[in-house]
């Protein structure tokens, strides 16, 4: 016969044959309350069904054990079984196909809402930043080709007009002679003009049938009427890239390009030349100077483009971190404060499955855990009157 527990609910297997007199009483091992059982009267022997599963052992409540039987182990006391109960399932070798314990609630709020936020801001804010940075090169860069070709562009239109404008004089003035050219100060005016702030122009001839080249018009009167390859030594390093635009129009056709040059400070800068040949003559126009007068500006600019693109970043980057930190305390509080609410309604309902109905819930939030917390609590009742009405029954 199975015998119900009216404290707890606990139930326990007893042998009606085991209680000598009309009654037997025993206590129950999970909440020590006296169980009174009544030996039922004699029946006509029926085939009974097998007992059902129950997972205590049977309880011995007879006052004297019959002679045949072997004599019963003396109850040991509750929590002494509870706690070797208890080592005894940590012991157990885990049954097959048991779930083991994923990742817990807050461990998935950490995944959902700070990890993957976080990344996704740190890749977009990546992306940000590459295309602003690219943004400025191309700026830059550009705007750095456009200022370049308007010089070089600028440097040969002084050129022909300087050679032009030779051109012309020379046609008025034939009694001219080359070696004058130098001393006579209209053809000066006209051959040797500035560009930009430290560029000149000049007139030299094509060579002549000893390959000799020499310049007659400059802004330097020493080299005037000198062969001009003997500036080979003076020039060192810087000759051949002037030599190679210098002689170039050979053929009458227009020579440029770009060649360095050392100041008397010692810093070597590049120069731009363009040789334009006077129509007509055997007469070359030379106009050179240095490039970064021209693209100075820009550089300014450019310089000025990458400080702001510089910050723009560190601003951008603090925001993210900022961003990033707010968001982990958020979720760390929020996280902390949902698991505890939860903790504490299964620590309850632990409670109340082993009897104690008078576990009070503290939860009175108005979401969905207040919803949970209510539902425990009807249940709670639920199981108390339960009992009460089995209690009144017997």
């Amino acid at each position: 016969m199975i015998v119900i527990c009216e404290e707890c609910g606990k139930k326990y297997k007893i042998d009606p044959s085991k209680i000598k007199g009309k009654a037997a009483r025993f206590k129950c091992k999970a909440c020590n309350h006296v169980i009174e059982v009544l030996k039922p009267e004699a029946k006509p022997p029926k085939p009974a069904p097998p007992p059902p599963p129950v997972e205590e052992p049977s309880a011995d409540v007879a006052e004297e054990s019959p002679p045949a039987r072997e004599p019963e182990k003396e109850e040991e006391p509750p929590k002494k079984k509870e706690r070797k109960k208890k080592e005894k399932k940590e012991k157990a070798p885990k049954e097959p196909g048991a779930k083991s314990k994923g990742i817990g609630l807050r461990g998935k709020m950490i995944i959902l809402f700070l990890l993957i936020p976080i990344l996704v801001i740190a890749g977009a804010g990546a992306l940000y930043l590459r295309q602003l940075s690219s943004l400025t090169s191309l700026i830059t860069n550009e705007s750095s080709k456009v200022v370049t070709k308007m010089a070089e562009d600028t440097i040969r239109s002084i050129s022909r007009a300087v050679a032009k404008e030779c051109n012309l004089y020379l046609i008025s003035h034939p009694e001219l002679r080359k070696t004058a050219f130098d001393q006579s100060p209209g053809f000066r005016k006209v051959a040797v003009q500035k560009v930009g702030k430290k560029g000149y122009t000049a007139l030299y001839e094509l060579p002549d049938s000893n390959g000799v080249w020499r310049t007659w018009a400059h802004a330097n009167p020493k080299i005037i009427g000198i062969d001009m390859s003997k500036l080979k030594k003076p020039l060192g390093r810087n000759f051949p890239g002037f030599w190679r635009v210098y002689a170039g129009v050979k053929g009458g056709k227009e020579s440029k390009g770009y060649y360095t040059w050392r100041d008397k400070d010692g810093s070597v800068r590049d120069k731009f030349m363009v040789c334009t040949p006077v129509e007509g003559t055997r007469y070359i126009v030379a106009a050179t100077t240095y490039l970064d007068e021209f693209t100075m500006p820009i550089k300014d600019v450019e310089a000025r483009a990458n400080k702001q693109a510089m910050e723009t970043r560190n601003i951008i980057l603090a925001i993210l971190a900022g961003t990033i930190i707010l968001i982990g305390i958020i979720v760390s509080l929020y996280g902390h404060a949902l698991t505890r609410r939860i903790k504490s309604l299964t620590d309850t309902a632990d409670r109340i499955s082993v009897g104690e109905l008078d576990a009070e819930i503290e939860i009175k939030s108005k979401d969905e855990i207040g919803d949970l917390a209510e539902a425990i609590s009807r249940m709670q009742e639920s199981i108390r009157l339960s009992i009460e009405r089995l209690r009144r029954r017997r």
